[in-house]
């Protein structure tokens, strides 16, 4: 049904409205108590299902990777379509607008979506309040830092958005791989990478020490254009600075063997959907392959159909997470992943 009415319908109109309309419909639902018929729909309720990674619980390994649910709005009622975790952000500390508009594109040929967004979002304070409504559903709480705060001061950045989020989310995720934000990529080199993981493993365990609970875990979100060799120092830096696991991958720069029209695939941003899932699932190959599987790895990229999740399972991914997917194939996605995965068990 979504994909031959619903969908059609919604692709007539501009996608970053489309978005927020989205929103309202399912808040509009979640109000007049289709909820629970939401989920008998689309929830597999299984513990076979169930993984557990860095001490947390998580109830399937289908997540809904961030940039979706940007300021924590949605969180339960996304988690009703089957979801086993959902990511929010990326959070910076203080409230931005992000990059002018238009600065969301579809590209039907290709099942893909180019975005330069820009991070905007509400700032990390707004989330922590909305966050407070959490009806029991596993949080990431995704990290970045504000455009007009240069490179050598963006630990800050991090480091407000950690303590903020610090009681409120299950893990983080450190985004230094959005092609959005002027010069934020240049903090994947080792150097600068190495000192704002350490500052926030630091913060981390006085936190922890602090409020006598356990130490959070903390991923690296990282970028499908990055070299085997840089690929390589990754694997180093999760090592030296023990953090807890990989996200791969963020959205590419690339622009290879796009069908759709020239007018579309050279507009500048981050591209996600169908186009990036060979390159994704090889970048959890060669980390999974090159580490010798010693850290968790949550694959994100061109996951459009139970198969495509299969791959990035058998790739080495722990758990994977959806979002250009979601909005192709609709919610009964995560479903037929789950139902796929029961299957193998």
């Amino acid at each position: 049904m979504y994909r031959l009415f619903i969908r059609p319908l919604l692709f007539l109109l501009d996608p970053e409205k489309v978005h927020y309309l989205s929103f309202s419909s399912i808040k509009f639902f979640s109000k007049i108590g289709l909820s629970g018929v939401i989920k008998s729909m689309f929830a597999v309720e299984d513990n076979r299902l169930e993984r557990e990674l860095f001490g947390l619980k998580f109830k399937n390994p289908v997540g809904l990777a961030a940039g979706f649910d940007k300021n924590a709005v949605l969180y339960n009622e996304l988690s009703d379509f089957g979801f086993g975790f959902v990511e929010i952000g990326t959070l910076t500390p203080k409230p931005q607008e992000g990059n002018p508009k238009k600065r969301l594109f579809r590209l039907k040929a290709d099942k893909a979506i180019i975005n330069r967004m820009g991070f905007n979002n509400h700032g990390v304070f707004e989330a922590v309040e909305n966050l407070k409504k959490n009806h029991k559903v596993l949080i990431g709480g995704n990290i970045g830092k504000n455009k007009v705060t240069p490179n050598n001061e963006a630990i800050k950045d991090y480091l407000i958005c950690f303590d903020a989020l610090f009681d409120h989310v299950d893990y983080f995720v450190v985004n230094v791989s959005s092609p959005n934000t002027p010069g934020l990529r240049e903090l994947q080199d080792k150097e600068p990478l190495t000192a704002l993981l350490n500052e926030l493993q630091l913060e981390n365990a006085r936190q922890s020490k602090r409020k006598d609970v356990a130490r959070k875990p903390i991923l690296l979100k990282i970028a499908p254009d990055l070299t085997d060799s840089q690929l390589l120092d990754i694997i180093d830096i999760v090592s030296d600075t023990s953090i807890d696991g990989v996200i791969a991958t963020n959205t590419t720069i690339s622009r290879e063997n796009l069908k759709s029209h020239a007018l579309i695939t050279e507009e500048a941003g981050g591209l996600s959907g169908a186009p990036l899932k060979d390159r994704s699932t090889e970048v959890i190959r060669f980390l999974a392959e090159k580490s010798n599987k010693a850290f968790p790895i949550i694959g994100v990229g061109g996951i459009h159909s139970a198969d495509d999740a299969i791959e990035k399972l058998d790739a080495g991914a722990d758990l994977i997470q959806l979002w250009t997917g979601f909005v192709y194939e609709g919610p009964a996605l995560v479903k037929s992943i789950n139902e796929a995965i029961l299957e193998r068990v």
